[in-house]
């Protein structure tokens, strides 16, 4: 009878735990309401207390983000390329849901992946597309309806919902679906976009050290149509974020490893500004070869060439190209990788490329439909450093497994 109160509890803990991650938990605090009764609402959450500390006393309920000693955690692996959680595991679950980041640090990344946006109200949020409309029910909400707008972003005109015009309430009345109709849909409608805060929450509260790998999304956009009081701009309201919750110290530092953070952007201007504010490494995303920089306007041979990585190098500690720009496809079969790699690495940067997906439609002729075989490619032959996956699982699976065997 006891294992089965502590197995109990235990479910129950963890349901308290995922219910405050998704706002759930202020329904709690209407009880009085409900009841008409402040006396017998006081009961309700008095007995409902007891009955977590009795039942769950073998796993005590401790607040997000966790204040368990980090000292008992065990530490981030550094020893093999890094499983970089892209958007969470959202081959599985809707990306960017608290339900995608858990699932990705049960099946073993290092480091969960957000892009963060502000709403209309100022607040920092995790999503990636400037507008709502491929990631959310959005457009089944009639009373927003008439949000339905026109944007230039990056040189092309979108028409949608936009997070920038909405506030942090509205967006929350929202759920989540899956990007792709080839995904499993079984959990379009279920979860909510999570604030910064909450995804920073989930990776400290895990019971190992999980690094955070958020990025300023669309800075140029976003500071265009969100205001802030005070002067400030995203970059401004990210970094403070970050130092709110003791994210300091440069790659590999002792604070660093005790709560590791990359921070990444596509705009150049942005990570050389926060370099006055942070000692956190810093990783310059690179996009596709016919998109220019949002900030600077610059093509994607001049980012690459070696006097801009000379320059941007005093600023990052690394960059994230788009893989099919350091191995160019043609016909869905690899040609000859670029020296992009080799030059990165000759200046000290990492090389973090993105994004790996296990689907046959995302997987060159030359993989024979294998992820397994396209990891290898990558790691043991291109020589990367960490890898952006949709399949956090597959990837961990293939390096403990190589791991194992390189140990025999």
């Amino acid at each position: 009878m006891e294992a089965a109160a502590l197995s109990r509890g235990s479910s129950f803990i963890f349901l308290v735990r995922f219910l405050c991650l998704i706002r759930i938990p202020f329904v709690l605090l209407r009880v009085r309401d409900i009841t008409g009764d402040r006396q017998c609402a006081g009961f309700i959450i008095l007995i409902l207390v007891l009955y977590i500390g009795a039942a769950g006393a073998g796993r005590p309920l401790s607040p997000l983000p966790s204040k368990a000693d980090d000292d008992v955690k065990k530490p981030l692996q550094t020893s093999r390329p890094y499983n970089f959680a892209h958007r969470g595991a959202n081959g599985e679950f809707p990306e960017e849901t608290a339900p995608a980041y858990m699932k990705a640090i049960k099946e073993g990344a290092d480091f969960i992946e957000a892009d963060i946006q502000a709403t209309k109200d100022g607040i920092l949020v995790c999503t990636h597309d400037v507008n709502l409309d491929d990631t959310t029910d959005v457009a089944e909400h009639m009373e927003f309806a008439d949000r339905r707008t026109m944007y230039e972003v990056q040189g092309v005109n979108i028409t949608g919902w936009f997070v920038v015009d909405f506030t942090l309430e509205e967006l929350q009345s929202l759920r989540a679906k899956q990007r792709y109709a080839f995904r499993d849909q079984q959990y379009n409608g279920k979860f909510p976009i999570i604030t910064f805060e909450e995804y920073i929450s989930i990776a400290l509260d895990a019971d190992r050290v999980v690094g955070i790998y958020p990025e300023i999304k669309n800075p140029v956009f976003v500071n265009k149509h969100v205001k802030w009081s005070d002067g400030k701009k995203l970059e401004d309201r990210f970094v403070e974020m970050l130092q709110k919750y003791g994210y300091r110290g440069s790659y590999m530092s002792k604070e660093w490893l005790k709560q590791p953070c990359f921070i990444q952007s596509f705009a150049p201007t942005s990570l050389i500004y926060i370099s006055n504010l942070t000692d956190l490494p810093k990783i310059f995303l690179i996009d596709d070869v016919t998109i220019l920089t949002e900030d600077t306007n610059q093509t994607y041979a001049e980012i690459t060439s070696d006097s801009f990585l000379n320059h941007i190098k005093d600023y990052v500690m690394g960059i994230g190209p788009w893989k099919d720009t350091v191995v160019p496809p043609k016909d869905n079969y690899l040609e000859s990788a670029t020296d992009l790699v080799a030059r990165a690495h000759a200046l000290g940067l990492q090389v973090h490329p993105y994004t790996f997906r296990n689907e046959n439609s995302f997987l060159h002729f030359d993989f024979h439909q294998d992820p397994y075989v396209e990891y290898d490619y990558w790691i043991n032959k291109i020589g990367i450093d960490g890898l952006f996956t949709d399949f956090t699982g597959s990837l961990h699976r293939y390096q403990e497994w190589t791991s194992s065997v390189s140990k025999m």
